[in-house]
């Protein structure tokens, strides 16, 4: 295979989003105002309720099951990307001292590519391609959605049980630095009873315990609030679970997936719903763009060297040293994707 048609096969996916931004970001423009700040705010609302959970739902009920997740065990493992990006997202403030208002939005870009939604447009694009390294067009765009369909529910989990509360740590810390503060033991009522008054020891005792569990409780009310603990209920990880349980019950699948199942109906409507996910996100990020984000050069080209030159060494290194010790399967397309995992573009995700 040449190297003008690899590079050719490598860049039309690139192309294509490229186009869809553009375009978000022409539609955003004063002039044509049609994708607009308060246009694009509730098209979000919309990708966050509906679109990502039906686009999860349809594409892992489709493409996965319990044998190809056996298969593609390692996926997981290899989105230790997130601890390497963590900490190099914290070196990357600790060298440019940022403002406290986007230290969260800063280690959220370093930490969070686009595990699923890119994906979605390079592979069967590039699968697609005369000069694709990958064989079989059909076959490779088959397997391309079964390991992109993991990969983005993978994405969708950690992205809002850890990039979430990570990013909103951060902005809770600029936005209200007291709001963490316990009042001391010492301080409270009952204390203060228990040090003016004798009472029986065993009675001490219990008003200790109570004081401890009261306490213990504020803790946790304050912790709740920081986290938010309803994303761990967010509607795309709500759309993961389903994927799952329709793909891997075999039951379940025959009713809804498949050109003779009773039920294929459900599947049918809801792909129409999540196959508009895509260029509805691209499009929301071309209009973002048109503005800018107001953050300085230096953090710019620092995001840029975490997700595209250091991030990209370390997924070699790791995957490389997996296939060497025999962890994962000698698939071209598989390993592609594994590799590619640490070379996504952070934008979308986050924004979201």
């Amino acid at each position: 295979m040449g190297i003008v048609d690899l590079f050719w096969a490598a860049s039309m996916p690139v192309l294509k989003v490229l186009i869809v931004i553009v375009l978000g970001a022409f539609l955003a423009m004063d002039s044509i105002d049609i994708l607009g700040q308060s246009t694009r705010k509730q098209v979000n609302i919309i990708v966050f309720f509906v679109l990502s959970l039906h686009l999860l739902a349809v594409n892992l009920a489709r493409t996965i099951t319990y044998k190809n997740i056996v298969s593609m065990w390692f996926m997981p493992v290899n989105i230790l990307t997130i601890i390497i990006g963590s900490a190099l997202g914290w070196l990357l403030m600790i060298t440019t001292r940022p403002p406290q208002h986007l230290k969260g939005l800063i280690i959220g870009t370093c930490v969070a590519g686009n595990l699923g939604n890119m994906l979605l447009i390079i592979l069967p694009a590039v699968c697609k391609e005369k000069g694709s390294p990958f064989g079989d067009p059909d076959v490779c765009s088959n397997h391309s959605i079964a390991y992109t369909s993991l990969s983005l529910a993978i994405g969708a989990v950690y992205l809002w049980l850890y990039v979430y509360i990570l990013v909103r740590v951060f902005v809770g810390h600029s936005q209200d630095p007291g709001n963490n503060v316990v009042v001391p033991i010492k301080e409270t009522g009952i204390e203060q009873k228990d040090e003016t008054q004798t009472l029986h020891p065993s009675f001490k005792v219990d008003e200790k315990v109570k004081v401890r569990l009261h306490v213990m409780k504020q803790q946790l009310v304050t912790f709740s609030k920081r986290i938010k603990l309803k994303a761990v209920f967010a509607p795309s990880i709500i759309g993961a679970i389903v994927g799952f349980v329709i793909g891997t019950v075999a039951p379940i699948r025959r009713l809804m997936i498949g050109t003779t199942a009773p039920l294929r109906v459900i599947q049918d409507s809801a792909s129409l719903v999540g196959d508009t996910t895509i260029p509805m996100v691209t499009l929301i990020v071309g209009g973002n763009l048109l503005k800018g984000s107001g953050i300085s050069l230096t953090l710019v080209f620092g995001i840029i060297a975490v997700r595209y030159v250091f991030l990209p060494l370390f997924g070699i290194l790791m995957v490389k040293g997996a296939l060497h010790l025999g962890l994962v399967h000698p698939d071209p397309l598989y390993v592609f994707v594994l590799l590619l995992q640490f070379a996504l573009p952070p934008a979308m995700n986050t924004g979201i």
